[in-house]
């Protein structure tokens, strides 16, 4: 038997505006912004949660947007979607691709905005249905970890009522039509970790006269792939990538320094701090060992949290789109800092909207599910391109998750 819930996230998504939507989501991708930039987007997005009925805030943690419906009686329920691109140039050939050169929306957060702005719509035009509090909130800067965090800081939940539950959700490769629910940890924890090698510069010709930071940190990228598969058991998983390395001016010339940039992926806080202290070792090694005048200086940088469902949407969206669309696609080693916005305390749920168009994903290379998956285009690739045929289904998945607590 289909629940209330169910039924009624049915009916208010019944008859979306979707040529409208489809031109919001076009105009965003057309105009990415970076992380704390989000001008643009936060103010239209706060003008359409105003023209639905919401009481709206703006400038919450930089570029942060929350809109409140009060609606009787009941729990405060809170949507989320972030909104910021990356420095990443678009490849995608789409008509609509990204106006702004070296940005693109790559990892989706256009289709977030685009389905919340769509959900708080459907549900402000059907709050004869439901009963209690929704808070809609446009976040800034996921994608440094650090926008959860700047809006709380801000006062969040002073300007607010404190929610209930938060729910978010995100575009993800695969083929279009399946949501993916994992109880428990989800998204793994990440740190950057910079890591700066001090050497003595001169002339190429007389590296005698030098410490040469480029062949230190040449040892370093190679020594820490050690950290993976000498140091972490088989049973934890964990992810080590150098990201960035960055030394000289010229061809001619031995500079001074050489820097590395890492990102350590974790599902445990211990296998994360024994990561670090084995880079602090490692890299203390290799500048001893190199003879380098100085220790070398490692900062930890951007950190997200693990991300932990309390795992109870999976049902009304089963109900919603049927038993097959479900499934569990296990703990993912990517991150999010959605989970900032609960402060360790409050409940949360996070879920996954497959979105390949079918001619790419029929096309992939592979022949079961996770081959084809690791040959689309994934988020953060120049040619991460979601099918606007997860359009309707990314803002039913939202109002249904609302539902679920919102409708008795």
């Amino acid at each position: 038997m289909t629940s209330a819930a169910a039924r009624t996230a049915l009916d208010l998504t019944a008859d979306l505006p979707l040529p409208a939507l489809e031109d919001l989501y076009r105009d965003l991708h057309r105009h990415p912004e970076l992380a704390f930039r989000e001008h643009r987007t936060a103010a239209g997005l706060a003008e359409r949660l105003g023209a639905a009925g919401f009481e709206t805030a703006e400038g919450i943690g930089g570029t942060g947007v929350t809109g409140l419906l009060r609606n009787g009686d009941g729990p405060t329920v809170l949507l989320r979607a972030d909104m910021d691109a990356l420095p990443v140039e678009e490849q995608t050939g789409l008509p609509y691709a990204s106006e702004t050169p070296g940005l693109m929306h790559a990892c989706g957060h256009d289709m977030h905005v685009t389905w919340l702005t769509g959900a708080a719509q459907a549900l402000a035009a059907g709050r004869d249905a439901w009963s209690g509090t929704l808070l809609v909130v446009g976040q800034p800067a996921e994608e440094s970890g650090k926008g959860a965090a700047a809006m709380v800081a801000d006062g969040l939940y002073d300007r607010l009522p404190r929610p209930d539950v938060l729910l978010g959700q995100h575009v993800a490769p695969g083929p279009a039509g399946l949501y993916g629910h994992h109880p428990g940890l989800i998204l793994s924890a990440t740190t950057d970790v910079d890591i700066v090698v001090h050497g003595r510069g001169g002339h190429g010709s007389r590296p005698e006269t030098t410490v040469d930071p480029v062949v230190t940190a040449a040892y370093l990228v190679t020594r820490l792939q050690t950290v993976i598969s000498r140091e972490v058991a088989p049973r934890e998983s964990a992810v080590l990538t150098v990201g960035r390395i960055e030394a000289g001016t010229a061809a001619n010339i031995i500079p001074a320094t050489a820097r590395i940039s890492l990102n350590l992926r974790t599902q445990s806080a211990a296998v994360r701090d024994r990561m670090v202290a084995a880079i602090r070792r490692i890299a203390a090694g290799e500048c001893l060992a190199a003879g380098c005048p100085r220790e070398p200086e490692v900062t930890l940088g951007n950190d997200f949290p693990a991300t932990v469902n309390d795992g109870r949407i999976a049902e009304v969206h089963r109900e919603v789109f049927g038993a097959a669309a479900v499934f569990d696609p296990g703990p993912a080693m990517g991150s999010e800092d959605f989970a900032q916005l609960a402060e360790g305390k409050l409940p949360y749920s996070f879920w996954f909207v497959t979105s390949t168009p079918a001619e790419v994903w029929d096309a992939a290379e592979g022949e079961d599910l996770m081959e084809k998956f690791d040959a689309v285009p994934s988020n953060h690739s120049p040619l991460f391109a979601p099918d606007l045929s997860v359009l309707a289904p990314g803002v039913r998945t939202l109002v249904a998750g609302a539902l679920a607590y919102l409708v008795g």
